[in-house]
């Protein structure tokens, strides 16, 4: 019976079976795999074994069981990360699975123990983070709830508990990654700042934004609670200047933040904005102090803003090291290179993107120097479209030389042959920790004279099957060197992102909205003209 599997689970003990997963794992799926018996036999089982029950239901896809179970939960915490990560019963790392299924039921059974919870409810803090969305779903139904959905979905249950009078007095917190957009930020604002008692008291521990205006921004990220963030990406469709950018810092501190993203162009002076006569940056100047505020800040993306001999006075001031740093498109000149290869910085970045410079023309010793210094620390590079040709695969190679303890280099973009990529991946075969290379289309494979860099159309008009022989013989190099456990690939229009993956639709409605009001604009204009 159900009963006697519950007792009998709650008496085994975690002996490993082939190494694998223990007894009481293959107990606790056979119970999960039977919901009614499962159901029936909870009050059984051992307050310390639910845990396990959970993760055995979480991989079988039990979505009931997981409800129920979240439903009496008996613990004072739960910790989703931590309960689909590597454990002694089982080894097997779910965390990549954002299984549509079971992330409602988790949900809707946090939803349940609010209300029928009773004498038994002694849940304090549920923390829904640690998940990892990817692109490939490990789990049965292959369907995903991204980051946005789980966004929206729990915003909606705290909103129906909020109106819901047998709810709980005494509310749950629950930690969560949030991600908003001009789709939800209505129902988000509402579960965020509720007019009375809120069940589910939502901290956010990671934000993202995308497709909202900059008072929307500042609203919502007020509601959120500044103090708790961890991380703050801004991306895409927010258009901030540097006045935007200053007041967010200035009004909301994030005195705790170790990630910070900010969009295109954020370090723009306002419209209306008159240079000062002395030529200073007093906005830049405003941030910066503010960027060296938070004092846990390792993390740093401004790509695509014009900081033309502005880095240091952007970096400078900063109190801790960078750990992450994204340069992409910043128009860097040779002062703001040679700040960043001599700077504390340099000696402690592990992930370093510098695409859309022509380093080894421009600045050949400086961009040596940088690497040098952080070739003890540095994990991953970006050199996407930084002009790099064959006649520079020799100083290339001799600037990676020193890193070795990096894991990933992508450099699409750049006009190399395939005799320039073969002779840089008998360089690469070098560096003992590299795990993945994102290389460019071989400039073979595209007509005579074809310009760099490419637009979108340019990119994709090449010769696949060139192409492909060019990746089997550079597979093959790998191959005979004993370095086939490098990945390489050529992805044409960049990595794998879940969250643009997931809010697609809504993006094209925005862009094509900005397309047609910026059509609008003109007409306006030419008839004024006339």
């Amino acid at each position: 019976s159900g009963e006697a599997q519950g007792r009998a689970l709650s008496g085994l003990q975690p002996l490993q079976v082939g190494m694998m997963q223990s007894l009481r794992f293959i107990s606790a799926e056979a119970l999960a795999s039977h919901p009614q018996a499962a159901r029936q036999s909870l009050d059984g089982v051992a307050h310390n074994l639910y845990p396990l029950l959970f993760k055995a239901s979480y991989l079988l896809e039990q979505a009931e069981v997981i409800r129920v179970l979240l439903e009496r939960w008996p613990l004072e915490e739960f910790r989703l990360g931590a309960l689909l990560g590597p454990s002694a019963d089982h080894p097997g790392d779910l965390r990549d699975r954002a299984c549509r299924a079971c992330l409602e039921a988790c949900v809707r059974g946090l939803a349940d123990h609010t209300l029928w919870g009773g004498g038994r409810r002694r849940l304090r803090v549920a923390d829904l983070t640690g998940i990892r969305d990817v692109q490939v779903q490990g789990c049965p139904c292959g369907r995903a709830l991204g980051r946005w959905g789980r966004t929206k979905l729990l915003a909606r249950t705290c909103c129906e508990l909020q109106a819901e009078p047998r709810a709980a007095r005494r509310p749950v917190e629950v930690l969560a990654d949030i991600f908003v957009t001009g789709g939800n930020f209505d129902l988000v604002v509402r579960a965020l700042g509720p007019d009375g008692p809120a069940p589910l008291r939502v901290r956010c521990l990671s934000f993202r934004a995308d497709s909202l205006g900059p008072g929307q921004l500042l609203h919502v990220l007020r509601l959120a609670g500044p103090g708790e963030l961890r991380r703050l990406e801004v991306v895409h469709n927010v258009r901030l200047h540097a006045g935007h950018v200053q007041q967010l810092l200035a009004q909301l501190g994030f005195p705790r933040l170790v990630s910070l993203t900010l969009p295109a162009k954020a370090f723009d002076a306002p419209p209306t904005s008159t240079p000062a006569p002395d030529g200073e940056d007093a906005l830049l100047t405003s941030i910066a102090r503010e960027l060296s505020r938070m004092t846990q800040l390792t993390e740093l993306s401004v790509a695509f803003s014009t900081l033309t001999g502005k880095l240091q006075k952007l970096l400078g001031p900063l109190r801790t090291p960078l750990r992450v740093l994204d340069l992409g498109n910043c128009a860097l000149n040779h002062a703001d290179m040679a700040f960043l290869a001599n700077c504390t910085h340099a000696a402690h970045l592990e992930v370093l993107d510098l695409s859309g410079h022509c380093l080894v023309d421009l600045f050949p010793s400086t961009f040596f120097r940088l690497l040098g210094q952080a070739a003890p620390t540095l994990r991953a590079l970006t050199l996407e479209e930084c002009g790099l040709a064959d006649r520079h695969v020799g100083a290339l190679s001799l600037a990676l030389g020193p890193c070795r303890r990096l894991q990933e280099l992508r450099f699409l973009g750049n006009p190399m042959s395939a005799r320039a990529l073969r002779r840089l991946f008998v360089a690469l075969c070098g560096l003992p920790r590299l795990q993945s290379v994102e290389f460019p289309v071989p400039r073979d494979c595209y007509p005579e004279g074809s310009a760099y860099p490419q637009d979108e159309l340019a990119m994709s008009k090449f010769d696949q099957q060139k192409y492909s022989a060019i990746a089997d013989d550079l597979r093959a190099l790998l191959l005979r060197a004993g370095r086939d456990d490098i990945r390489v690939s050529t992805p044409l229009f960049g990595s794998f992102d879940p969250d643009i993956q997931e809010t697609s639709n809504e993006l094209g409605t925005l862009l094509l909205q900005a397309f047609k009001t910026a059509l609008e604009n003109f007409s306006r204009a030419l008839k004024q003209m006339e």
